[in-house]
């Protein structure tokens, strides 16, 4: 399975306002709405970092390549993607009048850590540190933001920087939450070797850990050594005592 960890960079939109606190921005108050500045991305698994910008490459070409990967891409690993990165993304290609890519498999790792765990926060930066895979790169704030929107070198290598380790402990973050992640594609169904694979990460390295039961049928339950997921056997286990319905 190809899983491409992605994430971008926005520009904030521009608007005029009487006011610092508190504003109800109307319409006809936009200036110029935000738009992506960059993005980073990488196979799952391999070394290389991609990074496209505005500033580097244009827009029509940095969001072609992206684009480009969508399709190549069974899954899309990110964090908060599903209600940031790729709505901003799809918007763009609409607006280039492109064709909807290919739908994609999301493993939303915030929705993970909210659903599975009570941490004291839900950022990236407090998950990274409190796993011990690394840290976000320091953003300096707007200060570096808006030194990329007026094109100054410094702040575009400081961006390009901030974005990659972003994309490079997302993977890491991952990786760590594997056996957490609900509803996870099944990785089993891209295993090209013979016999049975974990449904998480692919690999061969199950133990027989009891038996998962519904109202009827019994099926044999494994544990990856591997990544510590939980999976059952596809056809039920005929070895095993039948179920006795009761009541109506």
């Amino acid at each position: 399975m190809k899983r491409l960890i992605v994430d971008i960079e926005t520009a904030p939109h521009k608007v005029y306002t009487w006011g610092l606190f508190n504003q109800n921005i109307a319409i006809n108050q936009i200036d110029k709405p935000g738009y992506i500045l960059c993005w980073s991305a990488k196979w799952h698994g391999k070394p290389k970092v991609r990074f496209r910008s505005i500033h580097h490459h244009g827009r029509e070409d940095m969001l072609g390549e992206i684009y480009d990967l969508f399709e190549e891409a069974d899954g899309l690993i990110h964090y908060n993607g599903q209600r940031f990165d790729i709505p901003t993304l799809n918007q763009e290609f609409m607006s280039m009048g492109w064709p909807m890519p290919t739908p994609p498999v999301h493993i939303d790792l915030l929705l993970t850590v909210r659903k599975q765990f009570r941490l004291a926060s839900n950022k990236l930066a407090y998950v990274a540190d409190y796993l011990g895979v690394g840290g976000k790169a320091p953003s300096f704030n707007m200060d570096l933001w808006r030194g990329c929107m007026a094109g100054d070198a410094a702040s575009w290598r400081e961006m390009k920087r901030y974005n990659m380790n972003d994309v490079v402990i997302t993977e890491a973050v991952y990786d760590r939450l594997l056996a957490w992640v609900p509803n996870h594609p099944n990785l089993a169904l891209f295993h090209k070797s013979a016999g049975i694979a974990c449904a998480s990460c692919g690999g061969s390295s199950l133990m027989k850990r009891g038996f998962q039961r519904t109202k009827v049928r019994s099926y044999q339950r494994y544990q990856c050594r591997d990544c510590g997921a939980w999976s059952k056997e596809r056809a039920h286990d005929k070895t095993a005592p039948k179920t006795r319905l009761v009541g109506v």
